[in-house]
């Protein structure tokens, strides 16, 4: 069975928490068979940050690739050379995805109107360049379906990354043809479990892992860092745990949800060592 290796496609590998030791990192993921890593961009800053990262930590161009976009919570900072700079990111063929974009009505960091202005800006660019999409949605359910549901049928294709919602709301993001992202969320005894039934009901194909460090650290794991922080190598933990409940063995996991990574975002099908 081919592609038995892992991808993260939701890892932030610009975060300062990596900075001291992130050729450690990434050889601790290559060691655990997670081959290929899609880093977040999640600011201007952030989404130039991840390109340079791709570019001066893997010479093959094979292994790392990026995002390029505004989070919710930065939406106020958009000014009228940020889509600018998107597109500039977008064009270079290491940056696969628009994102993360979206709404999140949970904290509220960036005021909703504009949050949401900001949002159509990001989707009508990946429509322009014919660019995936990788989103993020909290506590805004309906905004984020009306305003996804104008730009659907002229997107290549979408991601729910980090995926926490109930049965209803998988539903609907399944019924629009989304992908869905699934963290350590459904690692967590304490706010998880009610993922761990849903997980069998994504068809395959349309399942991605993925980290999300340094956050959500899979509590399940044997032996935990003592600085708590969530790296790609414990990606397999997430594998472990979603195989379980789709009644999968690991291999069969690992071989689709990485299919259909590297279909989403178009990356290499071989590993350049």
């Amino acid at each position: 069975m081919e592609h038995q290796w892992l991808i993260d496609i939701g890892i932030n590998l610009t975060d300062k928490s990596y900075k001291h030791d992130l050729n450690e990192v990434l050889n601790r993921a290559y060691q655990a068979n997670v081959l290929q890593m899609v880093i977040t961009g999640t600011s201007e800053q952030e989404s130039q940050q991840a390109l340079a990262l791709c570019l001066s930590n893997d010479s093959t161009t094979t292994r790392l690739f990026s995002t390029a976009g505004i989070h919710p919570h930065h939406a106020k900072d958009w000014n009228s050379d940020t889509l600018t700079t998107l597109r500039q990111l977008l064009i270079q063929p290491t940056v696969k995805a628009v994102g993360e974009c979206g709404l999140d009505f949970n904290r509220d960091f960036s005021p909703r109107a504009m949050q949401e202005a900001v949002f159509e800006e990001q989707i009508a660019l990946a429509v322009e360049l014919n660019k995936p999409v990788f989103l993020h949605e909290r506590d805004a359910n309906d905004r984020f379906m009306s305003i996804l549901k104008q730009f659907r049928d002229q997107l290549p294709a979408a991601i729910v990354h980090c995926f926490t919602g109930d049965k209803k709301t998988l539903y609907h993001y399944l019924d629009m043809d989304l992908h869905i992202g699934i963290t350590g969320w459904i690692c967590d005894e304490r706010r998880g479990e009610h993922l761990q039934p849903l997980v069998k009901d994504i068809p395959t194909g349309r399942l991605m892992l993925e980290t999300d460090g340094p956050y959500l650290l899979p509590r399940t794991l044997d032996i935990k860092p003592k600085n708590r922080r969530n790296e790609p190598a414990f990606l397999p933990e997430v594998l472990k745990t979603v195989a379980h409940f789709r009644n999968e063995t690991k291999q069969q996991t690992a071989h689709h949800t990485t299919q259909c990574a590297q279909n989403f975002f178009q990356l290499p099908l071989e590993i350049k060592r």
